[in-house]
Order: structure tokens, then sequence, then C-alpha cells
């Protein structure tokens, strides 16, 4: 397609929320010198699900990349800044009960090799003290509630993500979008009419309007309206190694000082996460619904928040926790919820969406504005999704707590992929090779790299049963003291987030 086609080239984002507005705001802002025209239609009953308001650090390349500022959206979502995530409870192993998943510094440069090495020599059955908490500067923001901004003349950075209200998320990029040009419909579509080749063509909207397009993409959320629907893409669950689907989730006062990381916290049969707001905290327990019913969930994430007797509601949710088998279908594209969930544990739900939107749009333009690499970016979209499965599922298997059925069968959970069993037998030592090499040889570290699976395994005190051949095995060669000392001084150069927001 050429810059000057005689006609717009028309792409219908059917659903709001932030992944809608997400993709029309990239689109827009990436195909602007083109003959492209992008309308936004949602529904204006269709609420928030609640369950993603943490994010990674894709985020922040996300505002990076279409130039908005955190001075502008941050205030106007009660965001705060996010240093990574804190696992309370998942372990039962002495010493190891809590751990912290720091986003990546430059400064990790200086501490990743000192956490490979006590990690190996643990492994070889030293008695050395592992726990990642203690290699990594964002973990010790994290203990502080210190920002991820440092002073000017600090020349390090930190990747951070954020905490944030997800409905005023979605109202506030309505009118970036909006503003930038994208066109905004506020309809509910009942029908989608095909022609002969199974391509969708035109809305139609029960207040008999239409609206035609040339491309269209799927942000229905759960019911995948388009990708699932109507072309009958097959849906691929995850039920049988993520057990949760279903949440409770319902807000506190805000906390104080404001915490910069989000709190998972191992309850009976799930976990609750805990994410600090400006104006509230958010918390909800996700669960499976085959091992507690709702009234039961409720009642022991009220008991975890001490407000039994509180007059807050709570809002139950059912999460249809999978993925389609393709995301890319006929003139179709599923983003967000449609193309499919992988429970909120890591916060990776937005990360999914921005390289959903990324990658096609690289794909769709390399081949012309036609189907051309639909088959090569479906697999991309694929290894990606199943490559962050593997490392949430990991969390389950990997856990040694014994005090309820949910943990154990999660603990003895055999449904494993290929490339999750390769890691686990790389890391015990059930392969010649270690985990470093395993990586790379499945090619999966831009997914999650070797630093998290290393704070993962070592962070829940997972050790080989028998102790590994130890090479280079001289505990002096990396110097605790020292390192420690070095991230204290380095964290003189941060503040708690409360004076930078």
């Amino acid at each position: 397609m050429s810059n000057d086609h005689p006609k717009p080239f028309h792409i219908a984002i059917l659903g709001g929320g932030t992944a809608g507005w997400m993709a029309a705001i990239y689109m827009q802002h990436k195909w602007q010198d083109k003959n492209i025209h992008i309308t936004l239609i949602e529904s204006p009953d269709i609420g928030i699900v609640g369950v993603g308001e943490g994010s990674t650090p894709s985020l922040k390349n996300f505002f990076d990349d279409v130039e908005i500022a955190e001075r502008d959206w941050m205030p106007r979502c009660n965001a705060t800044y996010k240093v990574g995530i804190r696992f309370d409870g998942w372990s039962s192993e002495p010493g190891f009960e809590s751990y912290r998943h720091p986003f990546p510094s430059q400064l990790d440069v200086y501490s990743s090799n000192g956490l490979g090495q006590y990690c190996h020599l643990r492994r070889a059955g030293f008695d050395i003290n592992p726990h990642p908490d203690q290699f990594f500067i964002q973990s010790h923001l994290a203990e502080k509630n210190f920002s991820p901004l440092s002073a000017d003349n600090f020349p390090f950075t930190n990747s951070y993500g954020y905490h944030f209200d997800s409905g005023l998320l979605g109202q506030y990029l309505s009118e970036v979008a909006v503003d930038r040009g994208v066109t905004h419909i506020q309809g509910e579509v009942f029908e989608v009419t095909q022609n002969k080749n199974g391509h969708l063509e035109s809305l139609l909207f029960k207040n008999n309007d239409s609206l035609y397009a040339d491309f269209f993409v799927d942000c229905t959320g759960f019911s995948g309206f388009l990708i699932q629907k109507k072309l009958a893409v097959p849906f691929k669950s995850f039920s049988d190694n993520l057990f949760n689907d279903s949440a409770v989730v319902m807000p506190t006062a805000a906390g104080e000082p404001l915490r910069t990381e989000t709190i998972s916290t191992a309850l009976s049969h799930g976990w609750a996460w805990d994410i600090p707001l400006t104006n509230r905290t958010g918390n909800g327990y996700v669960y499976s619904s085959n091992y507690c019913d709702a009234d039961a969930a409720e009642t022991e994430l009220r008991k975890k928040l001490n407000c039994l007797d509180s007059d807050t509601e709570a809002r139950h949710l059912k999460m249809k926790v999978g993925r389609v088998e393709k995301y890319w279908s006929h003139n179709c594209l599923a983003v967000g919820l449609s193309q499919g969930f992988i429970e909120p544990l890591e916060a990776t739900a937005l990360h999914i969406v921005q390289v959903t939107i990324l990658e096609f749009m690289l794909n769709f333009e390399a081949g012309g504005f036609t189907d051309k690499n639909r088959d090569k970016y479906n697999q991309i979209i694929n290894n990606r999704f199943e490559g962050v499965r593997d490392y949430i599922v990991a969390h389950y298997r990997i856990n040694s707590r014994t005090d309820t059925a949910y943990w154990r069968d999660n603990a003895n959970n055999q449904s494993l992929s290929d490339s999750l069993i390769g890691l686990l037998n790389a890391w015990t030592g059930g392969l010649k090779h270690d985990i470093d090499q395993e990586i790379a040889r499945q090619n999966i570290g831009s997914y999650f790299p070797l630093d998290s699976w290393r704070i993962l395994f070592s962070g829940y005190g997972f050790f080989p049963k028998q102790p590994l051949k130890a090479v280079n095995s001289d505990p002096s060669l990396f110097d605790m003291a020292k390192h420690r000392d070095f991230i204290r001084g380095c964290a003189l150069n941060y503040k708690q987030q409360a004076h930078q927001l």
C-alpha cells in the first residue's frame, strides 16, 4: 500500500479498554504518514476487568514510543513507580519464605555474576546463602520504598514499570487517541458480515448503522467476538497446569509510605496481590474454583486485609486462562483478553499486548499490508505466550507448601512443557549442561532472561537434593560484604517515591 493510495485503508478496532486504545495510539502514531484511517468502536456498557493494574517495564517503552510523558499520564491515573514484585509465602524452605523479582538495572552487571556464582556453589553443596534479594539494587530500592529515578549525577539507569488505575488509564488513552485523529464511536455491535472468502467486511450496530473496514482488531475481551465467535479460531485452555480461573477484588486505603513494588502473597488456594496507588491500594485474590468457592475466597481475602466487617463491596471475576491458536486470522487481529490471558502473577498482560501490536505492525507493513507474513507472525506470538506461560507455571511447580491440596497438586503436576522440563533438569543436574546453556539452546532469553530464572529458583530455595559437581568453587571469588556496601552506597542516589510523583 503506497502513500498515494486513492482510498484510505480503514482499520476498525472493536473494543476499548487499555488494549484497544494502546492499539489505536500505536497504529496512529507509527502509520501517521500512511493513508490509514483508524476507528475504535466500544460499547458504553462494558466494564473494566481490573486484574491488570501493574506492568512490566515494557509499558514505559510504550509511552516513550508514542511520546506520552509521565508527568501527563501518571497523575491522571493515580500511578506509582514499580521496581519489581515481592513473593511472600510461596516457599516453606527456611530462609526463603519471601523473595523479590526485581526489574533489570544497568547496575546488574555488578550483581549477576555474584548471584550466578552463589547459586552454583549452593547447588554444589556449599553452605552458602544465595538469596537473590542481597544482590540487586532494585530489591534494595523496593525495601526502602525508593523510586527507580536516580539523582541526575548518577550515571546508571533502572528499568521500571508502573502501578495504575486501569479504568483511568483506558480513559486517558482514549483522550490521547481521539486528540491524535482516531475516530471514536460508542455503539453496540450485534453482527459482523463476511465476504465469500471468510474475511470480515462490516460491523452492524443495533441502531441499524453499519461500518465497513479493510482490517479489524478484536479487543472484545474474553468473549473474542470476532476472532473466536465469528471466525471460529479455536481456544487452547491452559487449565492443565495453570489452575486459577477466578478472582475476587476489593480496594483498601492507600498505604504510607508509598511502596514501589507489587506484593504477591500465597494463600490457601491461590495468591493475593497488593498494588499501591496514590489514592488506594488495589487488592485481589486469584484462586481456583476447583478448590475454593467464591464466598470462601472472599472471606479469606477479607481476613488477610483485616476487614471482615467492612462495608466495602468485593467484585467477583471469572478468568479464561489460555490462548487462541491464531491471533491473526483472515483480516482480523486479536489483542488483549480476546487473544488469551495468562494469570496476572508477573504482570505480563500489557507486555503481551504491546508485543502483539508491534510485531503485527512490523509484519503487516513488511508484507505490503497483506497477509504475507501472517503464519510467521502467529508463530512469534505463540512462542511468546508459551514462554511466559512456562515461567508462571514454574512458580507453582517448584512450591514447597503442603498445607492444602491446591499447593500439593501444583507441586506434583506433571503437565509441563518440554521447554520447562529442560530448564528444571538443567538447574537440578539432570543435564550435562547448565541452565544458561539451556536457555541459549532454546533461544528463550528474550522472554525471561537467565537472571529471572536464577532469581526464581534461588528465591524459593529450590536446589538439587544431591550436590552437583563444583566448578570454580571458591566462595571467596565474590566478596558479598563489599557488594552489600556497594549497593547501599548506590542507593544514596535515590529517594522515596512520594518525593518524585
